[in-house]
This record gives structure tokens, C-alpha cells and sequence, in this order.
């Protein structure tokens, strides 16, 4: 055998030479043995049983075998590899330069040999864990779990309500597992049960029966519910008033599916009963948005590092932005361990199978609860230039509309953009006008997760986001196909739903690392939106006070026009006609600029409040109550907004030009309908809106003296107030609670150093 790169035959009584260059050379045999096919190239002629070497086919061959030994064209790296080794074994006599020479059939014989015995114990080693992998991995992961379930126990045992977190992740994994073990070893098994009632008669009468249940109930509640706040009917009737618009405004009247439509402003209605109202749901969401605070809040510990605790403070920029970076990559590490499709599939599955839309329109509206990008998505997902190929490996959201699944996109022309259904690809210009305007619908109605934790960042209320955004979804896709009907055939009917794949990152530093560097641009986006739009609105404002001046109405700005303009629509929303002016406000600056600057705007109002400014200074009110601005809250959850539509149609018509057209017919239908989505979530929450929360003792609270503002201290200055009355000897009485107390004389003083009244002159 011809090996170039100086292998020397130092031959000894035991054949090659001993000590390490004997294993070096010895695993380098094997490696290569190891590496070889089982059968050699069909065009690549077999090495004869009488030669050590075929020169022809660059393979080396046992004496006596016909099977090759070494795959086709190993000779060079073979040559390289040997020399490599025998130079770090630092074998004696081993020359300086290159050099060639033959070894006898013997020689290869005992090569072999030596690296057999040599190896042995590995291949034995190997072998043995091979054999025995499946078992090692069920001792290795029931070892964990019962040291898990000591942990969790010892953790409960010791003080429950501080492992209340730990007790909801462990149910929430349970869950989980429970349910794919089901589904493994008994969906099937359910699936034949239950088929001969797929097209049964029992199915029609069933479906009559919960309609019926569903509305007869639906009365009942409004009946017994509004007896005690009969102002929740201007609520109902605001949910009526949206209906009548939109369906005036349906593109085929005739074409509606009614089921579609009241299974999905049921099924948010009852997801808002389940938040609002029942105690259970009310106390889960209020925990769920306490601990989203305190996740967010971390947060602070690498913004601080970085621009300084003062800036982190003080700045706007350092302190809500980070978070998104923070909660981008948060959810590219979910996305990579494969927990956000799971959640998606099971909430687009459950919208499928109850409404009746189609995988792709349904797969959209689900995804977008947690991973939508909107209005500030372009940045975090930059769409290519026409040229340029698909790279993306999660979901390309192009302003949260358009969604490519799974699969890495190499060479697709931007004419091919696909969904992943199972193994195969549909472009997406095979979508209905209906499917992608309830795609699009879905975009508006909702906001990016990144971009609710910044808004809980404001300190806007974190459980009524969190449940506008999932009430959302069901209500998009009913009041879409309420405007635009399907009337197409559809090639997205399958019950089955779109497959997503887990992330192509290779670990879950990768993954971290790739959502921080995607949600920079986002950053950025927002930012410069800011500037822009508070900069444009300044000077709106300015030009539209000079207009009024002219023609002696001072204070005109634009904030003063959409109070008016839509105060009848906020007033049939739920919201007190008080504060009608200031929520038409902040849902005029939402449509016409950007949420962003609206849930700003709705924090600098509930911080007056909390801060126990006085509701009216200088006839101007300064901020708004609790159920205003809990329909505030849910009437801005979206990107619905006139500046949207340009990035959307700029985005879409770039992936799918053939269309753009119809992209262009349905944009608008698409932004109407997902901002009066917003809006009915908003009536919803003013008809289940109750007061919560024990009220305050005043008469315990100003028994002691108080030294700063608060919004307890305003509410029971004013209950005091009203309880003091002035005789005609200019002397106090008091009344209610305050009657015949000592110290109602002395909590008079305190509050009037705070607050101004009558009687306190």
C-alpha cells in the first residue's frame, strides 16, 4: 500500500511500533472504517481481492475481502491524517519531509489488527450504551422528576403561598404532558368513538340546543345583571350599534355565516365573564399580570449596566424600551423550545373546529396574540428586497399579516411566499379575498407581545391588556367574515390545521441572542415613530390654535376636535359622559397617529389619579375614573390606524405583486373592522365592568394623619367633605360616619391643607 506523507515502517518484534503513535493510528483506522457506506458507488469500480490498494479507486481492501475497506477518494486525506497523528505522536525515525513508501499485505493485516485490539474496550463501551440508551434515558429522567417532585413538595409544604408560582408552572406541565400522552395512545381511539356523530342528527339538534341555551342565558344575565346597573344597557346597545355598521357596510349580505359570527362574540364574551367577573378568573389574571410586572421588571438590571440607573429613571427611551428587547428574546427562546406553536396550534385548533374558518386565516389571528409585530413589525422582521431570497427560519411577519411557517426558505423568489401545510408548500396567493382580509383584520385588532410588556411598562392596567389582546382574536375573526364573507372555494379547509415547525437555531443561546438582535430594529422603529408623530401632532396643534384665534376659539387643538367628533361613540361604549371628552380623546390620538402615543397619554392620566390630584382644576378634568379607563384600555388594544396602512399594503404587494390589487380593495375594509374589534371589546368590558376591591375605611385612614396625596386620601376628602355642613354660627356638623367623633374636626384640617372646598373657608 502507497502512503504518502512519510509513514515509515519502524517495524519491532510486535510489528508497528508501540506506545501512542500505535493508538493514534489505531483510531484513525477506525475512524476511517467507521465512516465508510456498506455498499461502494455504482460508478466507482470494486478494489480486485488480490490487491492491498486500488490506485483507480482509492480504496484500501483486506486480503482476501472484495469489500472495500475505506470510502471512494479517502486516499489524501487518509495520507494527511496518518502523518498528522504519527508527528504528534512524535514517533522515532519519523522523517522531516514527505516521503512514499509501500507496505506488504502483512503489514496492513497487522495495522488492522492493532487497531482492533486497541480499540476494543471503546467499541465495547459504545456498544453497550447503544444497546442500552433508551433504558439510561428512563432512569436519567425519572431520577430528575423524583428529585423535582421532593423540591415541589418540600416548596409547598414549607410555605404555599410563596410557591403559588412554582404550583401554576407545574399544573400548567402536567397539563401538558397529560394531554400529549392522551393524544397519543387514545386520540385515535376517541376519534372512531366519536365519528359516527360527525354528520348524525344527535350533531344538528346539539348545535340547536346550545344556541338556544346561549341565547335564552344570554337574556336571563342582561335581565338579572343590568336590574342592578341598568347603565350596562348603554353598553349592549353599543355592541348592537357596531354590529348594524358593519354588516351595512358587508361586502355579500347574503353570504354571511352567522355561525361564525356569534360563536366568536360568544366565545369572548364568555372569555370576558371568566376575567371580569367570576372571582377565580378575576384573582388568575390579576396574578398572571402581577408576575408578568415583576419578569419585566429584570428588565432594569441590564438596561441600568448599560445607560446608568439615571438615565434608566428619568429617560423615556432607557426605561419602557429595553423591555422589548428583553421580551423579544423571551419569545424567541419559547419559540425555539417549541412552546409558542404549541399554544398557538391549540388556541387556532379550538377557533377552527368551533368557528369553521379555514387553518391559514385561523393559524394567523391565533399566532398574532403572541408574536405579532404590527405596526412596528417591519423592523423586527425586515421584509427582503424582491431579489434577495427568504432566509427566515421563524415566522416572517410582515406587519403581522402575512406568515411563513416553518421551513428555511432558501432561493424562493418573493413571488413564492408559502405556508407550511404538513410536508408540502401553498403560496399564499392562493388565499381567498375573505382569508386575507381576516388575516389582516387579525393584524389591526391585536398588539405584539414585545409591545404589551412595554405598555405594561407605563403602568397601564397588565390583566385587562392581557385579556384584550386574547379576546381579540375570536372577535377578529367574526366580525371579518361579518364584513367580507367567504364566497370562494377555499383550499385551506383541512380540519387538521397548519403545521409550525420548532426554530432552526442550534441552541438556546442562538436563540436568545437572534430575538435581542430582531427586536433592536423594533426599538428603533418605535423611537423614531415617537419623535415623528409628537413632533407632527405639536404642530398640528399649534396650526389648528392659530386657526381658532383667528375666529375667537382659543384652545382649538386636535385632541379638542376628536372629543367632540367621537364622544357620542366613547358614550356608547360604557364610559360616563364626564369623562366621554377625555377617552374620545386618547382613542382619536390611537386611529389617527399610533397606540403607542395613546396608552402613553392614558398613563399620564392614571398617574394624576393615583397620585391624588384633584378631579377638576380650573374647569378642566384631570383624570379619569377606573371603569373609563379600563374601556379605554381595551378600546386602544390594536394597530388600528390610518398610518398602518401604508407599511401594510407597502409590505404585502413587495411578497405577493400579483395581487396587489386586491390587496388594495380589502386594506381599508380590513382597518375599519379591526378597530371596531377594539371597540366591541371595549362595550364587552363596560357591560361586565363591577367595581373590585374592598372600599376604603376613611374613618380609620384619617384618624391618622396623612403627609402626602394619594388617590385613598382624595376619595375620603371628599366623602368627608360631603358630610360636613356649615350652621349659622359658622360651626361644623357632621354626619354619616363622622357623626360624634373626636377627631372630625381635626381630618377636616388635614384635608383642607391638601385639597380646596367650600367648607373649608
Amino acid at each position: 500500500m502507497s502512503l504518502c506523507g512519510g509513514m515509515r515502517s519502524t517495524r519491532t518484534r510486535r510489528g508497528w511500533s508501540a506506545g501512542a503513535g500505535s493508538w493514534v493510528l489505531g483510531l484513525d483506522c477506525l475512524g476511517f472504517l467507521w465512516s465508510c457506506p456498506e455498499e461502494p458507488e455504482e460508478s466507482t469500480p470494486r478494489a480486485t481481492a488480490l490487491n492491498g490498494f486500488s490506485d483507480e479507486a482509492g480504496r484500501w481492501t483486506q486480503p482476501g475481502q472484495e469489500r472495500p475497506l475505506l470510502c471512494p477518494r479517502w486516499s489524501a486525506a487518509w495520507r494527511t491524517r496518518v502523518w498528522n497523528s504519527r508527528k504528534k505522536a512524535q514517533i522515532p525515525g519519523e522523517p522531516r519531509g514527505p516521503q512514499c513508501q509501500s507496505l506488504s499485505r502483512g503489514d496492513q493485516a497487522q495495522v488492522l489488527a492493532l487497531a482492533r485490539r486497541n480499540l476494543q474496550p471503546f467499541i465495547k463501551t459504545r456498544s453497550f450504551c447503544a444497546r442500552h440508551a433508551g433504558l439510561f434515558k428512563k432512569i436519567l429522567v425519572g431520577l430528575l422528576c423524583l428529585a423535582y417532585t421532593a423540591y415541589f413538595l418540600a416548596a409547598c409544604i414549607l410555605d404555599f403561598h410563596r410557591a403559588l408560582a412554582l404550583f401554576v408552572i407545574t399544573c400548567l406541565v402536567v397539563f401538558v404532558l397529560a394531554h400529549h400522552f392522551l393524544q397519543k395512545f387514545f386520540g385515535k381511539k376517541l376519534s372512531r368513538c366519536l365519528k359516527p356523530l360527525k354528520h348524525s342528527r344527535l350533531q344538528v339538534w346539539m348545535k340547536w340546543v346550545i344556541a338556544g341555551v346561549s341565547l335564552v342565558g344570554l337574556v336571563l344575565w342582561l335581565a338579572l345583571d343590568t336590574a342592578q346597573r341598568p347603565e350596562q344597557l348603554i353598553s349592549f346597545a353599543g355592541i348592537c350599534m357596531f354590529l348594524l355598521i358593519l354588516f351595512a357596510c358587508s361586502k355579500h349580505h347574503s353570504a354571511v355565516s352567522w355561525r361564525t359570527v356569534f360563536w366568536g362574540l360568544g366565545l369572548q364574551f364568555v372569555f370576558g365573564i371568566l376575567v371580569i367577573r367570576t372571582e377565580p378568573g378575576f384573582i388568575a389574571f390579576q396574578w398572571l399580570g402581577e408576575q408578568l410586572q415583576i419578569f419585566l421588571d429584570y428588565t432594569v438590571a441590564g438596561s441600568s449596566f448599560v445607560f446608568g440607573d439615571t438615565l434608566v429613571k428619568e429617560a423615556f427611551a432607557f426605561q419602557s424600551l429595553p423591555i422589548i428587547i428583553f421580551f423579544g428574546c423571551v419569545m424567541s427562546i419559547l419559540y425555539y423550545l417549541g412552546l409558542v406553536q404549541w399554544v398557538v396550534q391549540k388556541i387556532a385548533w379550538f377557533l377552527q373546529i368551533t368557528m369553521g374558518t379555514t387553518a391559514t386565516e385561523t393559524l394567523a389571528v391565533a399566532g398574532n396574540i403572541f408574536v405579532g409585530m404590527g405596526l412596528q413589525g417591519a423592523a423586527a422582521y425586515p421584509v427582503p428586497n424582491e431579489d434577495q431570497p427568504l432566509s427566515h427560519n421563524r415566522w416572517l411577519l410582515c406587519e403581522e399579516w402575512v406568515l411563513i411557517i416553518g421551513h428555511q426558505l432558501k432561493d424562493i423568489s418573493m413571488e413564492e411566499v408559502f405556508l407550511s401545510q404538513g410536508p408540502r408548500l401553498i403560496p399564499v396567493s392562493d388565499m381567498t379575498l375573505s382569508e386575507i382580509h381576516a388575516v389582516m383584520t387579525g393584524g389591526f385588532a391585536t398588539i405584539a407581545g414585545s409591545v404589551l410588556g412595554a405598555f405594561i411598562s407605563f403602568g397601564i392596567d397588565a390583566p385587562s391588556l392581557i385579556s384584550a389582546s386574547v379576546m381579540a382574536a375570536p372577535s377578529a375573526l367574526a366580525l371579518s367574515k361579518l364584513v367580507y364573507p367567504e364566497v370562494e372555494e377555499s383550499k385551506f379547509k383541512s380540519k387538521e390545521g397548519l403545521k409550525l415547525q420548532r426554530g432552526k437555531e442550534r441552541n438556546i443561546l442562538e436563540a436568545a441572542s437572534s430575538g435581542a438582535t430582531d427586536a433592536i430594529g423594533l426599538v428603533a422603529n418605535i423611537a423614531a415613530s415617537l419623535i415623528a408623530y409628537l413632533a407632527v401632532l405639536a404642530f398640528i396643534n399649534a396650526v389648528l390654535s392659530w386657526m381658532g384665534e383667528l375666529v375667537d376659539i382659543p384652545g382649538l387643538t386636535f385632541q379638542v376636535i376628536c372629543s367632540y367628533v367621537l364622544r357620542p361613540m366613547v358614550f356608547m361604549m360604557g364610559v360616563d359622559w364626564a369623562d366621554c371628552a377625555i377617552v374620545a380623546e386618547i382613542v382619536g390620538i390611537k386611529f389617527f397617529t399610533n397606540e403607542f402615543v395613546a396608552y402613553q397619554q392614558l398613563s399620564q392620566y392614571k398617574s394624576k389619579r393615583l397620585s391624588g390630584v384633584e378631579e377638576w382644576s380650573e374647569g378642566e378634568k384631570q383624570w379619569i375614573s377606573v371603569k373609563a379607563e379600563i374601556i379605554a384600555t381595551f378600546s386602544l388594544c390594536g394597530f388600528a390606524n390610518l398610518s398602518s396602512i401604508g407599511i401594510t399594503l407597502g409590505g404585502l404587494t413587495s411578497m405577493v405583486p400579483q395581487r396587489k390589487n386586491d390587496l388594495s380593495r380589502v386594506v381599508v375594509r380590513a382597518l375599519f373592522t379591526g378597530a371596531c374589534v377594539s371597540l366591541i371589546s371595549a362595550c364587552m368590558a363596560g357591560i361586565l365592568y363591577v367595581p373590585r376591591g374592598a372600599e376604603a375605611d376613611c374613618v380609620s385612614f384619617l384618624n391618622a394623619s396623612f403627609t402626602n396625596r394619594t388617590y385613598e386620601s382624595y376619595v375620603c376628602c371628599q366623602e368627608l367633605f360631603q358630610s360636613t355642613s356649615l350652621n349659622g354660627t359658622n360651626s361644623l356638623s357632621f354626619s354619616g360616619p363622622w357623626e360624634n367623633k373626636e377627631f372630625s374636626a381635626t381630618a377636616l384640617v388635614n384635608c383642607c391643607e391638601f385639597y380646596t372646598n367650600a367648607v373649608c373657608a
